[in-house]
């Protein structure tokens, strides 16, 4: 049967970057290019209602040999992110991995050394798939659909394995936070779902951040600078001075783990207008709920101070923490530290710094946590995968949709 690293080399040359500019469903009509590869491969395995429909989600169902049992959900994302080229990807194979800095592009001098990523040690004797420096791979989140492909095939392959309905979805613009968007729960039909999306081998993760966005204008008076004494209000110095007065270190590049943030995106301004674009992350809700009432506290306060209207806020709210939905039915991680286990991986429960197609479709009926692909440094040229990973992957999505059949 062919590895999950084979059907993701196939998959990692097709363009499918999303576009957080576009308002169209998908954000790029190339995402349907990989769409309609992975229905005719569905098809030619036996996945006779493989299909994608006209918003680019693909669905279809392996029907179950045991006549009890949940139906489980496997997801992972058609898209790869807009924050580096994702054209002409050229995978390149490193056997046996020496544990050195790995020359990605040779010409281009382009090196991922060791000192910037120590964590290469740790892959050492694996085979590494890495990029040529020039393009990201789209390990995020290709090797998660070759990885849910192979575990369906698996079953195909073995009729005499029991295990119950097993639905699939590839979805668009996970990349862009609009995979759940037109994503129809009661069509897909599944009891609970694992987001296949994940990073380092052995990655469970149930805890995502509670998510909003905080778009600031700020309103100046712009006069002659020769005449300004005590008229001019330089929409850019105002707009620094409320940067100011949220927290020094609650920024991303002091936090880790359950610490939240507040995160200055955007800021493009002149004397008469400066927007401001933050978000806003924290796990804990209370602290999530502070930190919104800061922010509007801190407008509020240059409104006071420099005149009503000098600052107008919008807090959109973007995703909650899927661990209020996941808790009750808690044992869907459990039964993935238990497979992991038995296959010979380490587990490691942490939350996301972040967020995932799961958190929004947790809170529209369906709990889905998120399970490791095997890759890492997502997102730019040094993205990279390790194949025994991806196997390690498969079988334990294999062993938690056995685990389900007893």
């Amino acid at each position: 049967m062919e590895r999950a690293y084979e059907k993701f080399l196939r998959y990692a040359v097709v363009n499918t970057k999303s576009d957080d500019n576009s308002e169209s469903i998908p954000s790029t009509v190339t995402q349907f290019d990989l769409a309609n590869i992975l229905v005719e491969e569905l098809k030619s395995i036996g996945i006779a209602d493989a299909h994608v429909d006209d918003n680019c989600y693909v669905m279809g169902t392996l029907k179950g040999n045991v006549e009890n049992g949940p139906v489980i959900g496997l997801i992972a994302h058609l898209d790869t992110s807009p924050d580096f080229s994702g054209k002409d990807v050229k995978p390149n194979i490193v056997k046996n991995y020496d544990g050195n800095d790995i020359v990605l592009n040779e010409e281009l001098d382009i090196v991922m050394r060791v000192s910037d990523f120590p964590y290469l040690k740790d892959y050492k004797g694996q085979t590494l798939i890495t990029t040529d420096g020039t393009t990201l791979l789209g390990a995020d989140n290709k090797a998660g659909i070759a990885e849910i492909i192979t575990v369906i095939e698996y079953f195909i392959n073995n009729p005499e394995i029991k295990h119950g309905d097993i639905k699939i979805a590839f979805t668009p613009d996970e990349e862009i936070g609009r995979g759940a968007d037109k994503f129809d729960v009661e069509k897909f039909g599944a009891d609970f779902a694992y987001t296949i999306d994940g990073g380092f081998i052995g990655e469970i993760e149930y805890e995502n951040f509670n998510a909003a966005s905080a778009s600031i204008k700020v309103h100046g008076v712009n006069i002659h600078p020769g005449s300004a004494k005590l008229m001019m209000k330089n929409s850019i110095l105002i707009g620094t001075e409320l940067s100011r007065l949220l927290p020094e270190f609650e920024v991303p590049q002091y936090t880790e783990g359950y610490e939240g943030f507040f995160h200055l995106d955007e800021f493009t301004g002149t004397v008469e207008l400066t927007k401001m674009e933050y978000i806003i992350r924290d796990h804990d809700m209370d602290k999530f709920l502070s930190k919104k009432a800061l922010i509007e506290k801190a407008c509020q306060f240059i409104n006071d101070k420099y005149g009503d209207g000098t600052v107008e806020l919008v807090i959109t709210d973007s995703y909650f923490n899927m661990k209020e939905k996941i808790v009750p039915v808690i044992h869907i991680v459990d039964s993935v530290v238990k497979a992991m286990e038995t296959v010979d991986v380490k587990p490691i429960v942490k939350p996301i710094r972040g967020g995932t197609d799961g958190a929004r479709l947790s809170y529209m009926g369906l709990p889905t946590p998120n399970i490791f692909t095997g890759g890492f440094n997502f997102h730019g040229k040094f993205e990279t995968i390790s194949v025994e990973a991806m196997d390690k992957a498969v079988e334990t999505i294999v062993e938690v949709i056995k685990s389900y059949a007893k």
